[in-house]
């Protein structure tokens, strides 16, 4: 496989990038991997590696540029935890349109991607990002992956769970069963949404695991719900982008 540290061009600046795909038989379909609240980290790169090993052209951004380039949790002190929440109540749906049309801009240059067959994945505070991707860009965006997303229906009129009528592609949503970040209340207002707007979209539950559950190097690990959560994102990419 091929890997590259990179800078992708935004409207805000510099939004420095992990990009990989194989290193032969492109074009190759893309997936854009949005993070999770900890940062841009090995362990994202990790499954960056996986997706890109069975055919995929993925670009994991480093959504805190903005604040930070280096940004990544690395002990959950109080004040780290702090700046981290801080990094996150900065990204909103108007840095994610920016983003993605960066992103969007940045693979229809790449001889090596095929800027017709683009998902789009996001982990715990990227859930909702995925779904304003995904409504921002409805021509260009297949299909979405939301696993165990944060906040997926609030008061704001932009919430994920208002979201549906805008989007044209199918969904993907692993919700947590133990998971304070999207309670049940707010995945039936998710799924009202969905409904009403006559979306195509799995919502699943993961019986006994908690928020983060997919991440190897997290204390609430679950590897058989972290491998199912593959077989489905990897089949939903396979239906939509081939």
């Amino acid at each position: 496989m091929i890997e590259k540290h990179l800078d992708i061009a935004t409207a805000d600046g510099a939004m420095n990038s992990f990009v990989v795909y194989p290193d032969e038989g492109g074009p190759h379909p893309v997936v854009l991997f949005y993070m999770d609240a900890p940062g841009k980290r090995e362990e994202l790169h990790d499954m960056a590696r996986r997706l890109a090993s069975v055919g995929y052209y993925v670009v994991l951004p480093n959504l805190y540029y903005r604040r930070s380039r280096d940004f990544w949790l690395t002990e959950r002190t109080e004040a780290k935890l702090a700046v981290m929440f801080e990094h996150m109540a900065s990204l909103t749906n108007a840095t994610t349109q920016t983003d993605t049309a960066a992103m969007l801009k940045f693979v229809d240059a790449q001889p090596e991607a095929d800027r017709s067959r683009i998902g789009v994945v996001g982990y715990c505070m990227s859930g909702p990002f995925v779904m304003w991707a995904a409504a921002a860009f409805p021509d260009r965006i297949k299909c979405y992956a939301s696993i165990h997303g944060a906040n997926m229906a609030t008061d704001a009129p932009d919430s994920p769970h208002r979201m549906p009528a805008k989007i044209r592609c199918e969904g993907y949503f692993a919700c947590a069963e133990i998971d304070k970040w999207a309670p049940p209340a707010d995945i039936d207002k998710l799924e009202a949404g969905l409904k009403a707007a006559g979306n195509r979209y799995r919502i699943e539950w993961y019986p006994k695991v908690e928020h983060g559950f997919v991440f190897p190097q997290r204390a609430c690990y679950d590897k058989a719900s972290a491998e199912r959560h593959w077989v489905r994102i990897l089949d939903l990419f396979k239906r939509n982008l081939g």
